[in-house]
């Protein structure tokens, strides 16, 4: 034995450490979903930063330059791909509620599929909504 208790180990140095994996995640689909729902996260951010641009366009009144730099092609690829990263995201986060919330009525735990379900059905109704209320002709 040395002097750190630890047979081999020299004193002072942080002993054999095995490199790491940068592909750790994609051994099982949980961890690549969970990592995958992680990095659309920067897509999430992206997507409010346009719509405060957006808003700042409106108030400033510079709308009609907004709207020839929001139809270059490379943004308008940028909003499709940050448009299906958010929505992979929010299905995955959606599907996460039960297992970090659980619901009693009277003693009765309320079922996963029902808290998914529920929280699915507000997701496709407020948006049903947000798209009439911006689509409907005037």
């Amino acid at each position: 034995m040395t002097a750190g208790g630890r047979a081999g180990v020299r004193p002072g140095s942080a002993g054999y450490r095995p490199g790491r994996d940068p592909l750790w995640f994609a051994r099982t689909r949980n961890y690549t979903v969970f990592v995958l729902r992680e990095l659309t996260s920067v897509f999430v951010a992206w997507a409010i930063v346009f719509t405060l641009m957006l808003v700042d366009a409106v108030l400033a009144g510079t709308l009609p330059d907004f709207a020839a730099l929001a139809a270059q092609p490379w943004m308008i690829a940028v909003n499709v791909l940050a448009l299906v990263a958010t929505v992979f995201h929010t299905i995955t986060f959606l599907n996460l509620a039960p297992k970090a919330t659980v619901v009693r009525l009277d003693g009765w735990r309320v079922p996963a599929w029902m808290i998914q379900g529920g929280n699915h059905s507000a997701w496709v109704l407020v948006s049903a909504l947000i798209a009439y209320l911006i689509l409907r002709t005037p």
